[in-house]
């Protein structure tokens, strides 16, 4: 879930906060897109100095709520050549989970951003589907994070490859389940042009086949969105063969049976 100080969401967290207990929901996690190593790097994550002012924010979303069980987190961008940073960010607090994600496939082309098209067109969607999965790979094996974010997020713009991907994502998953890294059912996929949950039904078939953990998240970028289509999403893992979600606390582990 996102906060205003990625500068594409609204809504603070204490207002996300009352949307999850409105529906219904027990536990909640805050993941905004991590500072990068430079505050230049592009204009969709935290700054390193707003760091602490969503610390807090979360604090005060935990005190207006105390019913609610809501956690740390940060959604982290994984570029090789980066981890050091991103250790640095991980000891700065007590986080429940890092969600490591894949959004640039060079320093320069995020592939999910819609000013980006071009670049789409100029390399061609079997090269990019391939250039992600080798980093979401990394990812995976890093030992920096405790789930991978939505694992197709190439598929976004509706830009499929001829080629068979499966074996590209087979290797993915056989990572993540050697590395215990979840892997999340995102139900924002629902809302961008491929419409279609974060996996793919066959993805997170072959997921299920090969016993990679499942947590589940709505990508809030608003506070309607805030456990958006959850029923959907628990019905296809449960379709696929998953009986059971995680959670984290203060990075640990803990197996929760799916309702």
């Amino acid at each position: 879930m996102h906060t205003p100080l990625c500068h594409h969401a609204r809504g603070e967290p204490t207002e996300l906060a009352a949307r999850a207990v409105a529906v219904g929901i027990p536990e909640i996690g805050f993941s905004e897109h991590n500072p990068m190593i430079r505050n230049d790097w592009d204009h969709w994550h935290m700054e390193i100095e707003n760091l602490e002012l969503y610390l807090e924010k979360i604090h005060q979303a935990q005190e207006d709520h105390p019913q609610l069980v809501i956690k740390y987190g940060l959604e982290v961008d994984y570029i090789p050549g980066h981890e050091a940073w991103i250790c640095e960010l991980a000891d700065r607090y007590p986080w429940d989970y890092f969600i490591g994600s894949v959004h640039y496939i060079s320093d320069s082309f995020d592939i999910d951003n819609p000013e980006k098209i071009d670049l789409w067109k100029e390399r061609g969607p079997y090269d990019v589907w391939l250039a992600y999965l080798e980093k979401l790979t990394q990812a995976a094996a890093s030992g920096l994070f405790q789930v991978i974010g939505h694992a197709d997020l190439c598929k976004k713009f509706c830009f499929y490859p001829e080629q068979d991907v499966m074996p590209l994502f087979c290797r993915f998953l056989e990572t993540a389940r050697d590395h215990e890294v979840a892997i999340e059912i995102n139900t924002a996929g629902l809302r961008k042009d491929c419409r279609e949950m974060y996996p793919s039904s066959n993805i997170l078939g072959l997921a299920a086949d090969l016993d990679v953990l499942l947590t589940f998240g709505s990508d809030a970028h608003a506070p309607e969105e805030v456990g958006m289509d959850f029923e959907a999403a628990i019905r296809l893992a449960k379709s696929v063969g998953y009986r059971e979600t995680c959670r984290f606390t203060k990075r640990q582990r803990e197996m929760v049976s799916l309702p």
